[in-house]
């Protein structure tokens, strides 16, 4: 859900954010930190803060990512530029030719019309049984509008944006695709192939670890002689695999033939996760997002959503298997909704070094070193730093935090864990200072002190006096820059673990110049502990204790011990004018109107000192650890 290519920097390669982008983006650079974002921007502050974004078409190892492949359409192009791109090559680069964008996505040329045909030689035609073929025509396009928010300016939207991808039925008036496709939505259509007619889609479920979304269409005569599609098995290494979908905004099918190359816990871009995946060598490309991957029989194995881009690799795209797809359509059967997949809660190191298992008192070649767990967890009451995990409900753990999989195969210990849905109980096997013994643990969603994705879309904010007030999320920080967020708070943001459920770090993300708030204007993306006195756990608190302030002054303590302070009485009468003055039209976020509810159980102040390592396997550069 971020709005802009920005990277993140590993030793290997990096990934980008699945979703789609607005045409303009910022592309910031953090060189110690895991967000690498490289920047052209304006110094001046205000004018940054503006909608319009420049974009970066990166080149070299720069290139190396992971990114969805969904396809965009932004508006107002010219009739001679082609106005399909890719979703991290968005328009508004003229020093870049329209061939060389393509390059990014697959061997293609243009005729002197300016259309774009597919060069790869695994490009399969339309033709003899695979044209009759009744699977093909479960196989639907979609048209999405977007309309994404602008997290720097919480009470706006920014311009909309189209893309298309692609959907399949799968049986009870639904459809699956990608949930990068219909990220932001504000209106959802679908086409069958060989029709003319959209029809209006509504989205019931949304998984973004998984990058899965489920649809409907109310419409009786759009499933009027249809026929979904079977999921099959997980296949094996060298089977045949079938990608269809509407790549490249065409409006006829398109089908790619390849195998599977690896099966194996993949980085799910689009949800900064880590789940099981599938990689093929069949072409995919923008478009191909959301449509079925079939096996031999005509059955599904998976939903194509990502791709890999290096200038070293070729032809590396990734399904999402049908045992992820499946436990996200059990969790939406289950709970009416998607909850999540489940983590243990902790970080772990392998123990592959024999003096580093004698020390611990690990007699064989097996578990896997508790590092650190997150407050937040069940396995916080059970498990201790110094514990070694040697079984997952009753399955070994290998030395290298792998268990085995199908008969001759291993995977990363990970797996187990998200075959697991939110609330069952696990039953873990650990040796604690030579001693074995058995643990039981709850295992629930994790919670990010700073958020990769905003429920609901739309940021919390509150304005006092000109003052906005937001908390820190992914989406912030990939508009914002250097210069703006400071290495202390993004420090925050990548090593320190929420201590509480509802924890958030409220900054200030602005001032709007006002008389009543004059010497703190230039002021921005500052973090606030304190309001007169007291920590602050959160904006709903924040505001909690704004409301409920009868003293004469509101004082406002923050990081690097900066003081503001603001008459209360006169920071309430300039609220309406300020609003007027900026054309906002509220002073908060409609979620904070609601009642406030304590997220803790103590009201003592909450420490956020960075902790030894990384909250996120994104930002770990190295093989020995792992967050499970």
């Amino acid at each position: 859900m971020a709005m802009g290519t920005a990277s993140c920097s590993f030793s290997m390669f990096r990934i980008t954010e699945t979703c789609p982008t607005p045409s303009y983006i910022f592309n910031c650079r953090f060189a110690t930190l895991r967000r690498t974002i490289s920047l052209d921007m304006n110094k001046d502050v205000h004018l940054k803060r503006r909608a319009l974004k420049k974009d970066c078409f990166p080149t070299g190892k720069a290139r190396e990512k992971m990114e969805g492949i969904s396809r965009k359409r932004f508006p107002a192009r010219s009739k001679n530029e082609m106005s399909y791109l890719p979703p991290n090559d968005s328009g508004g680069n003229k020093s870049r030719s329209q061939p060389t964008v393509f390059k990014s996505i697959g061997t293609q040329r243009k005729d002197k019309k300016g259309s774009a045909y597919d060069l790869k030689e695994q490009q399969v035609k339309d033709t003899g049984d695979l044209q009759d073929a009744a699977f093909l025509n479960a196989v639907v396009k979609v048209y999405c509008t977007h309309t994404a928010p602008d997290y720097s300016l919480p009470w706006q939207k920014q311009r909309q944006y189209t893309s298309t991808g692609s959907a399949f039925m799968i049986g009870d008036g639904k459809l699956l695709t990608n949930a990068h496709c219909v990220e932001h939505d504000t209106q959802v259509k679908v086409k069958r192939r060989g029709d003319d007619t959209k029809y209006a889609a509504k989205v019931l479920a949304r998984g973004i670890e998984c990058d899965i979304a489920l649809l409907t269409v109310e419409s009786e005569e759009f499933w009027r002689g249809s026929e979904p599609l079977r999921f099959g098995r997980l296949p094996l290494l060298q089977d045949s695999v079938t990608v269809v979908g509407y790549p490249l905004g065409g409006d006829t099918i398109s089908v790619t033939k390849g195998v599977v190359s690896r099966i194996e816990v993949t980085s799910y871009a689009h949800g900064t996760s880590d789940l099981l995946g599938i990689q093929i060598d069949a072409a995919i490309n923008p478009g191909n997002s959301g449509g079925p991957a079939f096996n031999d029989q005509g059955e599904c194995i998976g939903v194509a959503f990502q791709v890999f881009r290096s200038d070293e690799a070729e032809n590396i795209g990734y399904v999402i298997p049908t045992t992820v797809v499946s436990h996200f359509l059990d969790d939406y059967d289950r709970n009416g909704k998607y909850t999540g997949f489940p983590c243990l809660g902790v970080l772990l190191q392998k123990l592959e070094n024999p003096a580093l298992r004698s020390c611990l008192k690990v007699q064989y070649n097996e578990g896997v070193l508790v590092r650190r767990v997150e407050p937040t967890s069940d396995a916080n009451n059970v498990l201790k730093k110094g514990d070694v995990i040697v079984s997952f409900d009753g399955v070994p753990v290998g030395c290298e935090g792998t268990v085995p999989f199908r008969s001759t195969e291993r995977i990363a210990f990970r797996y187990l864990i998200s075959q697991k849905f939110s609330g069952d109980v696990a039953e873990l096997g650990i040796i604690r200072q030579g001693t074995f013994m058995k643990v039981k643990t709850v295992l629930k969603p994790r919670v990010h002190l700073v958020p990769y994705h905003i429920e609901g879309g739309q940021p919390s904010y509150l304005i006092i006096a000109g003052l906005v007030f937001t908390p820190l999320s992914e989406p912030l920080i990939d508009e914002e820059c250097e210069d703006t967020i400071g290495l202390k708070l993004l420090a925050k943001a990548r090593y320190s673990l929420a201590k509480f459920k509802g924890e958030e770090i409220v900054i200030l993300s602005q001032v709007l110049a006002n008389e009543v708030n004059i010497g703190y204007e230039d002021m921005g993306n500052q973090q606030v502990l304190k309001f007169n006195g007291t920590p602050i756990k959160n904006i709903r608190h924040l505001a909690h204790l704004i409301d409920s302030c009868n003293d004469k002054y509101l004082i406002f303590e923050f990081e690097d011990n900066f003081l503001v302070v603001l008459e209360r009485e006169a920071a309430a009468a300039a609220s309406s004018c300020i609003l007027k003055d900026y054309g906002i039209p509220s002073e908060r976020s409609s979620d904070l109107l609601e009642p406030y509810v304590d997220p803790s159980e103590d009201s003592e102040a909450t420490s956020h000192d960075l902790g030894d390592s990384p909250v996120s396997n994104l930002e770990i550069g190295f093989d020995g650890l792992l967050w499970a």
